[in-house]
């Protein structure tokens, strides 16, 4: 049975081929839609992008016929505009000047004349409330949302190899055939495994004996980077030592790394420590420098009209990057704060020579990116859109790093199944160019009351 779909101006934003995703159902754009699109196009950052983006492809639909009666979309669906309904009472607590409630007044409208259930689809919670209120069904934009499923993948199984392969695995690896789990009465099963899934493996007869390693094909292998320190920095755990592995690991066998975990598990620390030692130890000079971008609720959109130089908008954004290089710059705990002066210098020097560049995100649209280790801090603030514009700019040589958690988001209209990590998380799932790691609450490292808060509160 064909569905009547209402879309609000949030859905557009947050992806400008809204249209093309209701199957064969038929999509209404109520006028004020329209016009809020007409007053954002000319926004800076991504919600104007959007909107340019959004205004072209109904201009495109506007050249195959009538919009104010319909034309044919792909998938056998129609596609309107629709202006009417004007005079359709709403309760007096919805004022007729807000647009929302002009949206609402469309969807009562129609679904009075059409006789018919009509959906509004919209990413603004208090909309959809008050769409109950009226009696009119309401659902957020679930094309870009991740599966439950999905969002419990974490990049990490433990597993059993028979105690007689255990050189086997040290030497070269052992078949993915040769891992297996053991079910509720200690039955051996078998387990499925995803490329760059990581592991640790158990030895079935000696359970002390414990293995890292990962999914590189029908493989199991050990991992390349276990006793590396880069940057003069060791893992303190088994997250760590698969975190490490990834941004490690070159830009050609893992453009991307995602890594997913709470506030405290040295997401970021990590990440800098590796670019530091790639960009300052390497003699192979695989990467020009490192770029860090940290994504942010207001700032994106509001960055052309504060004061100053682009560096000078956004130094308030990389203070927690300048307190990771504190750390990283004078390892010695007792001594580090001792000359303030001179610490502060030495990351300055960083910063002036161009070895660490701080960027907005909506700087790096449009360019392409080559030979640069790029970490997205904060990446769960990024939408879909944004973040599929951040992967298609990675030129030759680029790795790029995703850091977050999709528990902490501060954006609207994005949440923990529809963010941009977690929705490249989900589609990058088992590509060979896709390294990924969740780190769990006892990995946090941060101090004993962050552990001690992390398991409490």
């Amino acid at each position: 049975m064909k569905k009547t779909y209402v879309i609000d101006t949030n859905v557009f934003i947050q992806a400008p081929y809204a249209v093309e995703c209701f199957e064969d159902n038929d999509v209404i754009i109520p006028l004020v839609v329209v016009e809020e699109l007409d007053g954002l196009k000319k926004s800076e950052g991504d919600k104007g992008a959007s909107a340019r983006a959004a205004v072209r492809s109904l201009e495109g639909y506007r050249a195959l016929g009538n919009l104010l009666e319909g034309v044919r979309l792909d998938r056998g669906g129609t596609l309107r505009i629709e202006k009417n309904y004007v005079n359709v009472n709403l309760p007096e607590d919805l004022p007729d000047n807000k647009p929302d409630n002009r949206i609402l007044k469309v969807c009562k409208g129609l679904s009075e004349e059409l006789n018919t259930q009509v959906i509004l689809v919209t990413k603004d919670l208090v909309l959809r409330l008050k769409a109950q209120i009226i009696g009119v069904k309401a659902e957020d934009f679930t094309t870009e949302q991740i599966t439950e499923g999905d969002a419990r993948y974490t990049g990490r199984c433990e597993a059993y190899i028979p105690e007689e392969l255990v050189k086997d695995f040290k030497k070269k690896g052992v078949s993915v055939t040769d891992i297996y789990q053991v079910d509720e009465n200690g039955e051996p099963m078998p387990v499925s495994l995803v490329e760059n899934e990581f592991l640790l493996l158990k030895a079935d007869q000696s359970a002390k004996k414990t293995l890292l390693g990962r999914v590189s094909g029908k493989k199991a292998v050990p991992l390349e980077y276990k006793k590396s320190k880069p940057y003069g920095v060791s893992p303190r755990n088994v997250g760590q030592y698969f975190m490490q592995e990834a941004l490690m690991a070159d830009a050609e066998e893992a453009p991307l790394v995602i890594i997913n975990g709470m506030a405290g598990t040295a997401k970021t620390f990590y990440s800098l420590a590796v670019g530091m030692e790639k960009v300052f130890n390497n003699p192979n000079s695989e990467y020009r420098r490192i770029i860090v971008c940290r994504p942010n609720a207001q700032f994106d959109d509001d960055i052309g009209f504060l004061p100053g130089g682009e560096q000078e908008k956004i130094a308030p954004l990389m203070r927690p990057i300048v307190d990771n290089l504190e750390q990283l710059l004078d390892s010695d705990e007792q001594s580090r704060y001792e000359d303030e002066t001179l610490l502060s210098d030495k990351i300055a020097e960083i910063f002036e020579r161009g070895i660490i560049q701080a960027e907005a995100l909506n700087f790096i649209r449009g360019r392409s990116i080559a030979k640069t280790y790029l970490i997205i801090d904060e990446a769960q603030n990024m939408t879909p859109n944004q973040v599929k514009g951040i992967i298609t700019r990675a030129g030759k040589g680029t790795k790029i790093v995703l850091l977050g958690d999709p528990n902490q988001i501060d954006k609207p209209f994005i949440d923990e199944r529809t963010n941009g990590l977690s929705y490249a998380a989900k589609h990058m799932k088992g590509s060979k160019l896709c390294w990924q790691i969740t780190m769990s609450a006892d990995e946090c490292e941060r101090s004993v009351l962050a552990m001690d808060a992390v398991k409490r509160l």
